[in-house]
């Protein structure tokens, strides 16, 4: 057994990328659990994906594949490996088990959902598909499998546009995101009806919230994720999904800079851009912040919790996500 100073040696190096978030007193509260997971990792032949809410511990010192909704579910199909743990939502790690069947999915904390999958269930999409037959449903990916398996497409807030547009028809639908979904249609001359479901992350953001940044903030670059209000949105910068606000801060280096998104996306941006002073107005998703790295290392020591889908659901949601990911 390791002593408290091996352990520490060991894991210095990851210290290092999170020193200016975590002062030193906090580290060996995380490094037993950072070892152990390195440790567990190597012997279970297993990655672990990590979306861009999550903290810095867990984003910087022990996740393999990081990024937003789209890139994880990209990047989930190149895994070489027997196990996935899926450091975000539930949704996310569905998506991770729909394209790789054969492949054992954890996800640390079933707890962790989200509300605009809770937003939407199948028997709403196929009253949709009644109301307006023949237009084609697009559903985002943060929804269950179940309303994927409904759908004819999913998108991303990263490839919203693109696959409304690239679908060559005058008018869609778009579940469940309605902000999203009013966004993209301000872009775009193809008709979208959209459903009410939210983020309770975003849709705090204020118009309000965005004029008294400007006025507190002199010159400060503002930008927003699509699933923001359109009034927010409006007044943004630039909006983007949270891998097109990293590459925004990356390629313009702004002097001061808000993203009004998950609080840990500005964390986990800033410790590679010193240079940029981030202001954090932000809100906390609660489903995200379930994932710890103490049930990161529970998963990958118990088996908890296996990611199921029932097959009759899985083959039409797996066609919905690989249609989205071939356009």
């Amino acid at each position: 057994m390791s002593s408290r100073s091996d352990v520490l040696l060991r894991t210095f190096p990851l210290y290092e990328r999170v020193k200016s978030l975590i002062p030193p007193m906090e580290w060996p509260v995380f490094a037993d659990d950072v070892d152990a997971i390195l440790e567990l990792k190597r012997r279970r032949n297993a990655v672990i994906l990590a979306h861009n809410y999550q903290t810095p511990e867990i984003f910087h010192c022990v996740a393999d594949i990081v990024g937003d909704s789209l890139a994880l579910a990209r990047k989930a199909m190149t895994v070489d490996a027997e196990v996935i743990v899926l450091a975000g939502v539930h949704f996310m790690a569905e998506t991770a088990k729909l394209l790789n069947p054969e492949k054992t999915v954890l996800i640390p904390d079933l707890r962790a959902g989200c509300s605009l999958a809770d937003s939407i269930r199948p028997e709403d999409v196929r009253l949709m598909r009644r109301q307006y037959p023949g237009v084609p449903i697009i559903t985002y990916v943060n929804t269950s499998a179940a309303v994927k398996a409904e759908s004819d497409i999913c998108c991303t807030s990263g490839n919203a546009k693109a696959i409304v547009e690239g679908l060559g028809v005058d008018r869609v639908i778009m579940l469940p995101d309605e902000y999203l979904a009013r966004n993209i249609a301000s872009e775009t001359d193809v008709e979208i009806i959209a459903w009410k479901g939210h983020c309770e992350v975003h849709e705090r953001f204020s118009a309000a919230e965005v004029r008294q940044l400007r006025e507190d903030h002199p010159g400060i670059i503002i930008l927003a994720h699509p699933e923001c209000p359109p009034d927010v949105v409006a007044l943004a910068d630039f909006s983007g999904s949270t891998a097109v606000m990293s590459d925004f801060v990356a390629t313009n280096q702004p002097a001061r800079v808000v993203l009004l998104t998950e609080c840990s996306m500005s964390d986990n941006v800033a410790l590679h851009h010193p240079g940029v002073e981030f202001v954090r107005p932000c809100n906390l998703c609660p489903h995200m912040k379930r994932i710890t790295l103490a049930n990161i290392r529970a998963a990958l020591e118990t088996n908890q919790h296996v990611v199921t889908i029932d097959p009759a659901l899985a083959a039409p949601a797996r066609r919905a996500v690989e249609r989205m990911l071939s356009l």
